[in-house]
């Protein structure tokens, strides 16, 4: 039996493996639950915080994150998951227990029920569903084919593979919604945790752990103005763009919106956030600088590349399943969470109140699924693959957290001026990305947020011709009932 098949048959089990598990671990689950949507898109409520740490680590530890990272090749990148630990807090403390007061599906349900207006909900929703299918669902079934190659030497062609991750993890989002979804994420997370310690450990051994001959600039954490994440962004939107997307980006909150009670989500949340700092930055960063000091500036070839050449060829196949589960991971979070704000958002608020849920889901996936894989060559012209999401990012990010900001901390703001604010933000920071950056785009995304709030409040007051209160993170609504724990 040769190597390559070798490699294959144990992937093949992995995978199975951890197939097998999710669905002994869900059978039997009450799929009757009298709101069909929480049962669907929140597992019934149903979620204990193991299974919420888990899901939340895999959904945002993938391929984008692992090759894009390790392709700049430069510890500096390790800001990002250190300062996601400030995101993770403000979840924890600050937008979880709103959500489970106002009894929350999606995110964007709670701009409903502040701002009084669906829709608000239905545009943040679409500008959510616009950056999930054009731009990380591609990206995240791009960079996924794109390590297969270069770890395996397979000769495959890249967009077969992409189309291959596609359709298993659209499968598991369809068939058994996020409670599938979050148990194969927590069992292929601790599977993806230790492969990716152990190629920390291999890589620093490739080098006698002997850094010389490296430049300063990849080697440290404080970057000067020319460097992908200068040193000033800490002090202006680096924290805003950690705010975003752990607390009312619904692919990462979904998971935590999932608990039976606010506590344990809020368990959930730590626990991911202790993981993200201890374990994380290193799996991000070291093995791509080894790289560049075994092969030079390789870019996003860097972690394939590093992983065929030191992972022990018995253990190649399943480091191999690993980051697949990773890809399908991200993958079918991303079209779960898709899924719910088109479902509940925009389908439920303006065509069919009482659709159903399944059927109209496993629909709209097939279409999401659709537009990334036709999206997927078109990463793969780009340069650096995390630097050209964490820009796009920008176009939604501020605008939305500006959004929230409004309607949680002041009342009697119209949703018009909402809207408003949101628009001529997109606009704004579309004009910098293409036309004339001034500052680094981290900068530009703090000014962009703080604009967008003056703007609401402006239009608010002297347009529409109402004195917005501020009532800071003020309690409304009931607490969600507590239900059985998965």
């Amino acid at each position: 039996m040769s190597e390559q098949t070798i490699q294959l048959l144990v992937f093949c089990i992995v995978l199975g493996v951890i197939a097998l598990i999710t669905y002994i671990k869900c059978a039997g689950q009450n799929r009757h639950s009298a709101d069909s949507n929480k049962e669907y898109f929140l597992a019934g409520g149903g979620l204990t915080w193991i299974f919420v740490a888990g899901s939340i680590t895999l959904t945002n530890l993938s391929t984008d994150q692992l090759v894009g990272m390790n392709g700049n090749q430069m510890m500096l990148l390790a800001i990002w998951e250190l300062a996601g630990f400030v995101g993770l807090m403000v979840l924890a403390k600050v937008f979880l227990p709103v959500y489970y007061r106002n009894n929350c599906t999606t995110t964007t349900e709670l701009l409903e029920k502040r701002y009084d207006s669906k829709h608000i909900r239905a545009l943040v929703s679409t500008m959510f569903l616009f950056i999930n299918i054009f731009v990380f669902q591609p990206a995240v079934i791009y960079t996924g084919a794109l390590f297969m190659i270069s770890m395996t030497g397979i000769e495959a062609d890249l967009l077969t593979i992409a189309i291959a991750f596609a359709l298993l993890g659209a499968a598991y989002s369809v068939l058994g919604g996020l409670r599938a979804v979050a148990v194969s994420d927590t069992y292929g997370g601790v599977l993806v945790l230790a492969m990716g310690l152990l190629i920390v450990v291999l890589s620093l051994v490739a080098i006698d752990f002997d850094f010389s001959g490296i430049p300063a600039d990849r080697l440290t954490l404080i970057g000067d103005s020319t460097s992908p994440v200068p040193w000033h962004t800490l002090l202006t939107g680096m924290f805003l763009i950690q705010i975003f997307y752990w607390s009312t980006n619904q692919t990462i909150t979904q998971r935590a919106m999932a608990a039976p009670t606010v506590k344990e989500a809020q368990k959930g949340v730590y626990a991911a956030a202790f993981i993200r700092v201890i374990f994380i930055p290193s799996m991000v960063v070291i093995p791509g600088i080894v790289a560049f000091k075994l092969y030079g500036d390789i870019g996003d070839q860097a972690y394939g590349r590093i992983v065929g050449d030191l992972l022990p060829s018995w253990l190649s196949g399943v480091f191999a399943a690993a980051i697949a589960a990773a890809v399908l991971s991200s993958f079918n979070s991303m079209v779960n969470s898709s899924a719910a704000m088109y479902v509940c958002d925009i389908h439920e608020g303006y065509i069919n109140k009482t659709p159903n849920v399944r059927l109209l889901s496993g629909i709209a996936t097939a279409i999401f699924v659709v537009i990334a894989v036709i999206m997927v060559p078109i990463y793969a012209q780009s340069d650096s693959i995390i630097n050209l999401l964490q820009e796009l990012w920008g176009l939604i990010s501020m605008p939305i957290l500006a959004c929230f900001a409004v309607g949680l901390l002041f009342r009697n703001v119209d949703y018009r001026a909402a809207i408003a604010a949101v628009i001529f933000g997109v606009l704004m920071y579309a004009s910098f990305i293409w036309i004339w950056m001034p500052l680094h785009y981290i900068h530009m995304m703090f000014i962009t947020f703080f604009v967008c709030v003056s703007i609401a409040l402006l239009i608010n007051r002297f347009i529409l011709g109402n004195r917005a209160e501020f009532i800071g993170l003020e309690k409304q609504g009931t607490a969600q009932e507590a239900q059985p724990a998965l």
